[in-house]
């Protein structure tokens, strides 16, 4: 992506923000918070066996001109290269999937470091379910609150920063990084892996989800989610003809034209 502020005013319209542009971590909670209010989590090309393509250009291509949304590679893959070039400190990190604090998965989720005036934040806006939808502190055990959602770091002697979740009054695990610095190979690897290995649920199913203010809407091959307030709303999906209804309607995505 060269350094061109048309390429920069066209992201910040796609994600609906028009505040500051100075590095400072008021401009990076809103930047955050714009992308993941604005832009869903979808896999929908992985599921048609489209390739992904992670170089900054293609990216751009996808989520800014053609309005779409992506999985972890590419809305963190973005993010990163925007906060660069308007001057961040950014280090691009691999993180570790668990659901029970025990067993850890292979690197396979992108996100990053953003260390502004003496502090360091996580920064993820392409996490899918449960995410993060702003910046989280880099420090232990505190809990974070974030809208409707409450988030929590612990450390692990092995696998560094632990992630979690709270519903109600217990934590849920989501994933756990270092802060060891990761290049475009390790996510060329990683993004090849997730979206080609048969057993990967990104070929299994279709799916497309965005937080909200007050909780997430999730649509998958058969069913839609809306999370409010702690209330649930859920309807099944007879065919793709409704999937795409919804898409359309809560998504801005059509998935006539994504075939």
């Amino acid at each position: 992506m060269t350094k061109d502020l048309y390429n920069i005013d066209a992201y910040l319209e796609r994600i609906k923000y028009e505040g500051k542009v100075d590095v400072s971590y008021e401009t990076l909670y809103a930047l955050h918070t714009s992308h993941t209010l604005n832009v869903p989590f979808e896999n929908l090309d992985v599921y048609n066996r489209t390739p992904i393509l992670l170089d900054p250009g293609s990216l751009y291509e996808k989520i800014v001109k053609n309005k779409r949304g992506g999985y972890c590679f590419e809305m963190n893959g973005l993010f990163s290269f925007i906060l660069k070039e308007l001057g961040f400190k950014v280090t691009d990190l691999l993180a570790r999937g668990t659901t029970d604090g025990k067993t850890y998965f292979a690197k396979l989720h992108q996100m990053m470091m953003v260390e502004i005036d003496n502090k360091r934040w996580l920064v993820d806006v392409g996490y899918g379910k449960n995410g993060i939808t702003a910046p989280l502190l880099l420090q232990e055990g505190v809990d974070q609150r974030q809208f409707t959602h409450t988030y929590r770091l612990l450390k692990d002697p092995k696998f560094g920063f632990v992630l979690q979740y709270k519903v109600e009054d217990r934590y849920q695990y989501l994933y756990a990084f270092t802060l060891d610095e990761c290049y475009p190979m390790d996510f060329q690897m990683s993004n090849h892996f997730t979206a080609t290995y048969p057993d990967s649920l990104f070929l299994k199913m279709k799916f497309c989800t965005m937080p909200t203010k007050e909780g997430r809407i999730t649509l998958t091959d058969d069913h839609f989610k809306v999370i409010a307030n702690g209330k649930v709303f859920e309807r099944h999906i007879e065919n793709d003809s409704e999937f795409n209804e919804l898409l359309n309607k809560h998504f801005k995505l059509n998935l006539n034209l994504i075939k």
